[in-house]
């Protein structure tokens, strides 16, 4: 059986560059090299693309960009090419593609709807999904028209909140009281976000968000469990074992999900079996609803007071680091790294390029 040529990406134009690049070792690191043929696409905070054939101990830090390995190259949306185009005018054919980029110009539909056109399978979400599942606020919009339940919550863009900031603020205290928690509607692992616990912190936070994004999110605080679940497959997906973010700040945000060794997750989540039964059945039919392939990690809360399963969001390019919850939810289900990362690639080979 001849080898399967997997590019892989990282980095990027995002606030989650850094991230990225750390998800990328992990995933090269556990991939099975009889079985594929390795191009690692390295794409610079400035936006410059690569071909990377060095040491993946220096993809963290950008360390990679010194390398003397790097050969300036991009993948083509011509379809015949069906893959990468270098300077020195090499053609290299991909089989299929992993992008490991979080956040912004990577999780947003924009390197998938490049690979659409060139017609190369891809693992994960296809464009439209991964725009839905990055706009947290068409996301909601979304989980409320099929009902899936959610925290109260409303948005506005900067034109209309820099417009008529008063309106804005009263609608959403009279609509979510306090405290508010305020999200870039578009940006990745908690960047800009901020808990709001009075009208001054408010209009703070509205600033922060706006730093990432045109338009902020604000939703109501749940007094809940943070979970999380993985769910991977196209068409029958199945979902792993639920785990529990223990945040070491007032909440999950970028500083305590990377940075704070106080931080710490459960698994399984020290929630009633039945009841992380229900988060796993939430998960799927959250995924089935935004249009979700290939994988995605459906995060949610579970109320302290009654119960309720509420999603939160959902990330349809998952951490792959270390420490990241994606890989050991379903190590915990028995699907070792691995393993994993071949399924992942067989069903983005599964679906095809055409999508």
């Amino acid at each position: 059986m001849s080898k399967i040529t997997l590019g892989i990406i990282f980095g990027g134009v995002s606030s989650e560059h850094d991230i990225s690049c750390i998800s990328a070792k992990g995933i090269i690191s556990n991939l099975d090299y009889s079985k594929y043929n390795i191009v690692l696409i390295g794409i610079s905070k400035q936006g410059q693309w690569f071909i990377y054939n060095d040491d993946i101990n220096l993809l963290p830090e950008d360390r990679w960009l010194g390398s003397p390995s790097l050969v300036p190259a991009y993948i083509s949306p011509d379809a015949s090419i069906h893959g990468i185009v270098t300077s020195r005018g090499e053609i290299i054919r991909l089989d299929c593609v992993f992008p490991v980029l979080h956040g912004k110009n990577g999780e947003d539909g924009t390197i998938q709807g490049l690979l659409q056109l060139a017609q190369i399978p891809f693992v994960g979400c296809d464009a439209t999904s991964s725009g839905v599942c990055m706009d947290k606020a068409v996301a909601n919009a979304v989980a409320d028209a099929f009902g899936i339940n959610q925290a109260k919550w409303c948005a506005f863009t900067e034109h209309e909140f820099k417009s008529n900031p008063d309106r804005c603020l009263d609608m959403a205290i009279d609509r979510l009281g306090f405290p508010i928690f305020v999200k870039p509607a578009n940006a990745g692992s908690s960047v800009g976000i901020s808990k709001a616990r009075d009208k001054e912190e408010l209009i703070t936070a509205m600033g922060v968000a706006f730093k990432e994004d045109k338009k902020a999110v604000l939703e109501e605080f749940i007094d809940g469990y943070e979970v999380e679940c993985a769910v991977l497959g196209n068409d029958t997906p199945i979902a792993g074992e639920v785990g529990q973010i223990l945040a070491a700040a007032d909440f999950y945000d970028f500083d305590a999900k990377y940075n704070n060794p106080a931080s710490q997750t459960k698994i399984p989540a020290d929630i009633p079996q039945e009841k992380r039964e229900e988060v796993r059945a939430q998960a799927i039919r959250a995924y089935k609803a935004l249009g979700c392939e290939g994988m995605s990690r459906v995060d949610f809360f579970v109320t302290k007071d009654d119960g309720r399963v509420l999603l939160n969001e959902i990330n349809t390019i998952p951490g792959q680091t270390p420490i990241s919850m994606y890989p050991k939810l379903f190590e915990a289900v028995g699907v070792q790294y691995k393993e994993l990362i071949d399924r992942l690639i067989s069903l983005a080979l599964e679906r095809g390029g055409k999508i």
